[in-house]
């Protein structure tokens, strides 16, 4: 698939116009100048569409459009439970968590660890998520968001790497999260509107003369079972998504980590001006996360209609079908795309200059002025940025090996940093000893499970080898904080004024998203 002169002008269109909307809403007023809140948390004033768009253009990048609708062509609707159990957990995310963050006036995942723990977790956590989202993240988002640009213009993946990283750092380079959030809702608009695009198209093709809902009635009897949304042991993918631990297991807590206590995405939430707004950002992005799958997963299953057995190949689904939209149109989706990795890629360079800024250089060198830690953020920005495009190939050369890598390497934290947070927020008598241990066993137990699958000693879903090691690093945690208390707790956390009553608007919302997951799990179970 290629594109034509006319597509290419499109996304030139889209280029300039996204980086002026940034500059233009990152404007300081007549002598003012930024603080590190401004910077580092839009003022605190972010309003709740800004803050629901801006999750979902974080989330969403290429790896994943492209991944997950190819996981659609061979596992089948199933993979969309990543997508639309995440919109539940958001809903718990908003009604239990953000009341506590922002009561606490927490910038960062890591301050509230020093918070409720003392200084030591802070320092290594931070130290950890950078190095996660330097040489994990950011790696595998421009390598494998120049894959498509160079399947479809042509353009080596190297200067495509470093016009991704470059355009992402100069976005957000002056505005900060602002700059990142307040446009994302054009992001997310463009995203929406393509992918909508290329399922009506998909869909239209395949139902001929009975349209869209022919094409997808045609999909669902040809191919029912690509619409097995629990899948049973005896399925060849069982080991991907096993069974009914989609809905009581590992991806729970494997959700919990990611929309709860992940600094690029919570920090929206942490940046809004109050909690009934955060809240209400929160429900918009959750609606957002129950529409995902019809952008991200249908065109893998169109493409089961839509071309032979075996002529798609390895994560191609997505461009083939792509390559069926007219010209014009397929400058807009593929903008879209592009959209999708800028948005996503801005917004964990502005993580990464935030934990660092705030989380280490401003403890390590107290009294800094806010221009200076704005300035300390700025150069975190670009250090992260060209790390990134240097390590992008060597670390990301193989974008199935890249995926589960990502995958097999968060996967060992993610347990421990659940069991830390959650006792954190909901039991007092949790311990940074207890902490601490939750922290290793998961490490140590989730290594030593990956490494017995690897000698061939037994297969482990890797979701049900989360949810295993989690319950364990959980009572280990609980059992040694009895065993050593805290000792000194200099800023504790507070859980007065913390209310989790919540608007009538959030609490329908709510019930919209729990109706919607019983009906979709109960009609395709």
């Amino acid at each position: 698939m290629t594109l034509a002169t006319i597509d290419l002008v499109i996304l030139a269109i889209y280029a300039v116009c996204i980086f002026g909307l940034a500059q233009w809403v990152s404007r300081d007023k007549t002598g003012a100048k930024k603080t590190s809140t401004d910077y580092f948390l839009a003022s605190k004033n972010l309003p709740w569409w800004a803050i629901g768009a801006s999750l979902i253009a974080a989330n969403i990048s290429a790896e994943q459009i492209i991944g997950m609708s190819h996981s659609g062509y061979v596992i089948g609707l199933a993979i969309a439970s990543y997508e639309w159990m995440a919109a539940l957990t958001l809903i718990i995310v908003g009604k239990y968590f953000l009341p506590i963050f922002l009561a606490n006036n927490i910038y960062t995942m890591p301050q509230f660890l020093e918070q409720r723990y003392g200084p030591t977790l802070r320092t290594v956590m931070a130290v950890f998520w950078l190095i996660l989202y330097v040489f994990v993240n950011v790696t595998s988002i421009l390598w494998l968001g120049a894959v498509p640009i160079h399947t479809l213009t042509g353009l080596d993946p190297i200067v495509s790497v470093i016009i991704l990283g470059l355009f992402a750092l100069a976005y957000q380079m002056w505005g900060g999260l602002k700059a990142v959030a307040l446009t994302d809702i054009v992001q997310v608009t463009l995203l929406v509107l393509g992918g909508l695009i290329i399922a009506y198209i998909a869909l239209g093709q395949i139902g001929g003369d009975a349209g869209v809902l022919g094409g997808f009635t045609t999909l669902t009897s040809q191919f029912p079972e690509k619409f097995d949304m629990i899948l049973s042991p005896d399925s060849p993918h069982f080991k991907d998504l096993p069974g009914i631990a989609v809905l009581i297991g590992g991806l729970w807590i494997m959700n919990l980590s990611y929309w709860g206590f992940n600094q690029y995405i919570i920090q929206r939430g942490l940046a809004a001006k109050s909690v009934p707004e955060a809240q209400k950002g929160i429900a918009f992005a959750a609606y957002l996360k129950l529409l995902m799958p019809v952008i991200v997963v249908l065109p893998g299953l169109a493409a089961l209609a839509l071309f032979e057995p075996g002529a798609v190949g390895h994560n191609a689904a997505y461009p083939m079908v792509m390559g069926l939209l007219p010209v014009g149109l397929k400058g807009l989706v593929f903008a879209a795309l592009v959209a999708a990795i800028i948005a996503s890629l801005a917004s964990k360079v502005n993580s990464i200059a935030t934990i660092f800024t705030l989380d280490l250089y401003a403890k390590a060198r107290k009294g800094s002025s806010e221009s200076h830690l704005v300035l300390v953020g700025r150069i975190a920005a670009v250090v992260a940025t060209v790390i990134g495009i240097i390590a992008a190939r060597p670390l990301v050369g193989s974008f199935e090996q890249a995926f589960q890598f990502i995958q097999e390497f968060t996967g060992f934290f993610t347990p421990g940093i659940v069991v830390i947070f959650m006792l954190g927020m909901f039991w007092k008598r949790a311990s940074e000893a207890g902490a601490l241990t939750g922290a290793i066993l998961s490490v140590v137990l989730s290594a030593g499970f990956w490494w017995l699958q690897s000698t061939g000693a037994f297969v482990f879903p890797f979701m049900n080898r989360v949810g295993v090691v989690f319950v364990v690093s959980l009572l280990a945690a609980i059992i040694v904080s009895l065993l050593v208390p805290q000792k000194t707790q200099p800023v504790p956390i507070t859980f007065e004024g913390v209310s989790y009553k919540t608007t009538t608007g959030f609490n329908i919302a709510a019930l919209g998203v729990i109706a919607f997951l019983i009906a979709v799990y109960a009609i395709w179970w």
